[in-house]
């Protein structure tokens, strides 16, 4: 039996549990982007909720700075086009 692991966030490094980049990776947007299909504001607010639980995790690993990119790497990609 194959073990497939979910494209989640890997807390407190935020790092995709499944293929390891930084998360969101490409397929967790997909995945975000189809559960939220008919709702954008929807997925904007859980954006920026993990946006928010991301930085205080991050900034607790790197001395109370977390990274300059958080906002754009989490909300980013999700605006309305």
């Amino acid at each position: 039996m194959v073990h497939v692991r979910a494209h989640v966030p890997s807390r407190p490094t935020w790092r995709c549990a499944a293929c390891g980049v930084a998360w969101p990776c490409s397929t967790a947007k997909l995945l975000l982007l189809a559960k939220y299909r008919e709702n954008r504001d929807a997925l904007m607010v859980h954006l920026a909720g993990l946006c928010e639980e991301a930085a205080g995790q991050l900034a607790e690993l790197d001395h109370g700075n977390p990274p300059a990119d958080l906002a754009e790497r989490f909300t980013g990609w999700a605006r309305a086009r």
